[in-house]
């Protein structure tokens, strides 16, 4: 999901403990990612992530 992000114009702006924290230049959102090693997303926090980014996955 980092790389998707990424690929789509946010940029990582910092880092607590596990949670990524993106934003985008021209949005007033700012995305937060919980990254835990390799582990996947549970589906309803990735659908949310891709609904408030406009990110079709």
């Amino acid at each position: 999901m980092c790389r998707l992000l990424e690929k789509h114009g946010w940029v990582l702006k910092r880092i607590r403990g596990s949670h990524h924290i993106f934003s985008k230049p021209g949005e007033r959102k700012i995305i937060t990612l919980p990254v835990h090693g390799n582990g996947e997303l549970k589906p309803g926090l990735a659908a949310r992530i891709a609904k408030d980014t406009n990110i079709a996955w």
